[in-house]
C-alpha cells in the first residue's frame, strides 16, 4: 500500500467511515495472492508505483483467467502482454469492461487508478513503417494503461525521410518518446536529433537475413551518435512504454 492510499483509509477512519477493525483488516493486506502455479504480487504498486503487469506468453488461459479475477475482484488495474487470439477472446468473455489489443497483443482491466502517481507530461509512440506497428502498439497499449496521453505517429521511417520532418513539431510537444525501428535501426538516431527529451528506441525483428531478427537494429541503436536515446530489447515494446511512462510519471513542476 503506497502512501496516498494509506492517508485515503486514515481520512475515512477519521470520518468515521471505517471502523478500527476495518481499516486495520485494509492496512495489513496480503502482500501476495496464491493461485494454482502463480504467486501473485500485490504489493508491487507500493514498491514501484505500478502493479504488476502479466506476461502472457506460455501461460495457459486458466491461468490467465485466474490471475485477471484475483485483480479484479481487488478493483486493481490490470495488464497482459503478448496475449494470443484465443487467450484475448476468453479474457474479453470473462471480463467484458477490459480492453483487448489484437494489434498489440494486450489486455487491460482499467480497476481504481485513484492511487496512480500524478501525470505531467506526454508521450510519443514512432513506428518506422507498418511492420513495425505490433510493437509500437505494445508500447501506447502500456502507456495508456499508465493513465498517459500519448501521441501516435506511424510509418515515418528514413526511407522517406520528409515523412518525419512533417512530423518534427509534434515530436517537439513530447516529454518522452518511444521510437520502434527494424531493418537497420536508424530512426531513433534521426529522432533524437530533433528533440531535447529521452528518446526509447525499440529495436524489432522486421528485417532481411542480415538482419539477423533484430541484432542488426539493436546494435545499430546502441551505437547511436544521439546522446538522449537509450536503447531496450528486441521488439520489446512493453519495456519501451514502461520506461517512458516512468519518466512522465517523475517529471514535477515548481
Amino acid at each position: 500500500m503506497d502512501r496516498i492510499q494509506l492517508s485515503q483509509l486514515a481520512k475515512q477512519l477519521a470520518r468515521g467511515e471505517l471502523t478500527v477493525d476495518e481499516f486495520l483488516a485494509e492496512t495489513s493486506a496480503a502482500a501476495s495472492a496464491e493461485l494454482p502455479g502463480v504467486t501473485l504480487d500485490l504489493d508491487r504498486q507500493r514498491r514501484c508505483g505500478y502493479p504488476e503487469v502479466v506476461f502472457g506468453e506460455g501461460k495457459s488461459a486458466q491461468t490467465l483467467l485466474s490471475i485477471f479475477g484475483e485483480f479484479a475482484s481487488r478493483d486493481m488495474p490490470a495488464l497482459a502482454t503478448r496475449l494470443d487470439a484465443d487467450k484475448q477472446a476468453r479474457l474479453t468473455k470473462a471480463f467484458p469492461t477490459g480492453r483487448a489489443n489484437q494489434a498489440a497483443r494486450t489486455f487491460c482491466l482499467d480497476g481504481d487508478r485513484s492511487s496512480f502517481r500524478e501525470v505531467v507530461g506526454r508521450a510519443a509512440v514512432v513506428s518506422a513503417g507498418s511492420s513495425d506497428m505490433p510493437v509500437a502498439e505494445e508500447a501506447r497499449e502500456t502507456l495508456a494503461w499508465m493513465g498517459i496521453e500519448c501521441e501516435l505517429i506511424h510509418d515515418v521511417g528514413v526511407a522517406g525521410p520528409h515523412r518525419l520532418l512533417s512530423r518534427v513539431d509534434e515530436l517537439r510537444r513530447a516529454d518522452v518518446i518511444v521510437v520502434v525501428a527494424g531493418m537497420e535501426g536508424a530512426l531513433p538516431s534521426v529522432v533524437a536529433g530533433h528533440v531535447d527529451c529521452p528518446v526509447f528506441a525499440v529495436p524489432t525483428s522486421v528485417g532481411y537475413g542480415a538482419n539477423f531478427g533484430g541484432v542488426a537494429a539493436l546494435l545499430g541503436m546502441l551505437n547511436s551518435c544521439a546522446a538522449n536515446v537509450a536503447v531496450v530489447n528486441i521488439d520489446a515494446g512493453f519495456k519501451a512504454g514502461y520506461l517512458a511512462g516512468l519518466t512522465i510519471t517523475r517529471r514535477r513542476y515548481d
